[in-house]
C-alpha cells in the first residue's frame, strides 16, 4: 500500500517496541478492567458498554484538538476503547447468542468493511497517515472493531477450543512472533503487517487478562480483577513517563517503521 509522497507527523505514536509493549498491556487492562466494571459491580454489558462509550468519545473529542502526540491522551482512548471492546464482545457472543465462532466472524467482516472504507475515503489505512480528523475517526472506529473482534476470537481460542488461556496466549504470542519474523525478513506491506499484529495483540491481551483474574481452577492466577487492573495501570503509566513516545512520521512510501 504505497502513498503519495509527503512529510507529516502522525498524531499516533511511532510503531516502536515500545508501542507494542504498551499495546499489549492496554489490552491486558481492558479485559481485566471490562470485566470489573460489567460483572464484579454488576452493571451489564450494556450499561458497562455505554459508560466507556462517553469516556471513548470524550477522549477522542479532547484528542482531536490537541497538537502532536499526547500519549497520555492517546492511551486514554484506546483504555476506553479496549474496555468497549470486551464488554461489546461479551454482548455479542453471550447475551445475543451468537456463540464466539458466530461473533467473531460477524466482527471481521466488519472490520474489513470498516478498513476498506477508510481506504477508499483517504486511500491508505497506515496510521502513519493520521493528520487530520477525518482520517482520525477512520482508526478509531476501525480500532474498536479490531478490539472487539480481539476479544471474541480469544475466547472462542481458549474456551471453545479448549486450549485454555495458557494455550490461547502461547498461540496469539506465536502469531506476532511470525509477524515481527515477516516485517524483519520479507517485504511484505508494513501496513499490512501492522493491523495483523494490531488485532492479535488484543486476543493475546484477553488471553492474559484471564490469566490473571480467573480462579485457579479455571486454569488462571486468581488475582482481583481490581489488583490485575491496577498493577497494569502502574505499568502502563511507567512505559509512558520512562520510554519514549515520539510522533510516528509519513515519509511517502511503505517502508519498515524504527
Amino acid at each position: 500500500m504505497h502513498e503519495n509522497a509527503h512529510s507529516s507527523f502522525s498524531k499516533v505514536p511511532a510503531v516502536t517496541l515500545t508501542f507494542w509493549v504498551t499495546k499489549i498491556l492496554a489490552t491486558t487492562l481492558g479485559e481485566t478492567g471490562g470485566d470489573a466494571v460489567s460483572m464484579s459491580m454488576n452493571l451489564g454489558y450494556v450499561a458497562a458498554s455505554l459508560i466507556f462509550y462517553c469516556y471513548f468519545c470524550r477522549g477522542c473529542s479532547r484528542a482531536s484538538r490537541l497538537q502532536g502526540v499526547q500519549p497520555f491522551s492517546i492511551l486514554g482512548c484506546h483504555h476506553c476503547n479496549n474496555h468497549s471492546g470486551t464488554i461489546l464482545a461479551d454482548f455479542v457472543d453471550r447475551s445475543l447468542g451468537l456463540g464466539y465462532a458466530g461473533g467473531t466472524l460477524i466482527l471481521f467482516v466488519l472490520l474489513m468493511g470498516s478498513l476498506a472504507v477508510w481506504y477508499k475515503s483517504a486511500g491508505s489505512v497506515s496510521v502513519q497517515t493520521i493528520t487530520s480528523p477525518k482520517v482520525e475517526i477512520f482508526y478509531w472506529g476501525t480500532i474498536l472493531f479490531s478490539q472487539t473482534l480481539g476479544t471474541a476470537l480469544g475466547d472462542w481460542m481458549a474456551d471453545t477450543n479448549g486450549l485454555g488461556y495458557e494455550g490461547g496466549a502461547f498461540v496469539f504470542g506465536t502469531g506476532l512472533a511470525l509477524v515481527s519474523a515477516a516485517y524483519v525478513f520479507t517485504t511484505i506491506s508494513c501496513t499490512l503487517l501492522f493491523w495483523a499484529a494490531f488485532i492479535l495483540t488484543r486476543p493475546l491481551g484477553a488471553t492474559l487478562g484471564d490469566l490473571l483474574d480467573k480462579p485457579v481452577d479455571h486454569g488462571g492466577f486468581a488475582f482481583s480483577r481490581y489488583g490485575a487492573s491496577g498493577i497494569l495501570v502502574v505499568l502502563i503509566a511507567a512505559c509512558i513517563l520512562f520510554l519514549p513516545q515520539n510522533a510516528g512520521t509519513h515519509p511517502g512510501h511503505d517502508q519498515k517503521a524504527s
